[in-house]
């Protein structure tokens, strides 16, 4: 009886309200991710070749850069209302402003990675014959996954929270569930979906840094020692 009464008493911590709204709960979760998921990979997907034509022809860093950041300074609203003769009130609305949002933080993140692989590792790809797509996804890419992946992960838990955004529009996920309780003042709605919210974001953050470990076992294998060079890539310490 007590749990029911934090309904009526419209207490910030109510396990009434997870289990009476427990579906509820779950599709806005799963909205939340999908649409977060969605931005993220396709974000990775266009920051790719920008960073790629920004490091092989140096005069057009500085404009994609600029072009990144001008996009990541414009307010959601505004974003979202400059899309919307093209998209509609839809999802597809949402997920390309996040998208719009991640090239700062990919691109950059991507170049940065791609500019600090060793000359010498190229040097000894290119004497072992490799081709520049070769070089690219057999010894840099390899080599610039750490920055990737550091990219990738804050662009996760940004997207994570600029998701709930997507209210306005009705697909924001757990925002929407957020701003409704505060428009109603519904306390229990508003901290069990802000608590999901963080919860996600630390649990995309964990996940990505444990790909990071897995997929660059050689960075953790250079830390015990100052002194020793980490390898250029497996295939080219293999050649050496």
């Amino acid at each position: 009886m007590s749990e029911q009464n934090c309904l009526v008493a419209n207490d910030w911590i109510c396990g009434e309200y997870v289990r009476s709204r427990s579906q509820e709960l779950i599709d806005a979760t799963v909205q939340h991710v999908w649409i977060t998921a969605a931005s993220v990979v396709i974000g990775v997907i266009v920051a790719f070749p920008l960073a790629l034509l920004a490091r092989r022809y140096g005069a057009f860093a500085g404009p994609i850069l600029g072009l990144t950041t001008v996009l990541y300074s414009i307010p959601s609203l505004a974003m979202f209302s400059l899309l919307l003769p093209a998209f509609g009130l839809s999802a597809s609305l949402v997920i390309t402003g996040l998208v719009l949002y991640s090239l700062t933080i990919l691109v950059r993140n991507i170049l940065a990675g791609l500019q600090a692989v060793p000359e010498e590792a190229r040097e000894a790809a290119r004497g072992l014959g490799y081709g520049s797509a070769r070089l690219l996804w057999e010894i840099e890419l390899p080599l610039a996954l750490p920055s990737v992946l550091a990219g990738v992960r804050i662009a996760t838990v940004s997207t994570v929270a600029l998701t709930t955004v997507g209210y306005i529009v009705d697909y924001g996920g757990l925002g929407t569930l957020i701003i409704s309780g505060l428009r109603s003042d519904f306390k229990a709605q508003v901290l069990t979906a802000s608590i999901i919210c963080v919860l996600l974001a630390l649990v995309a953050d964990l996940l990505l840094l444990g790909l990071q470990r897995l997929l660059t076992p050689w960075t953790r294998a250079a830390r015990p020692s100052r002194i020793r060079r980490r390898p250029a890539s497996p295939k080219v310490a293999e050649a050496a």
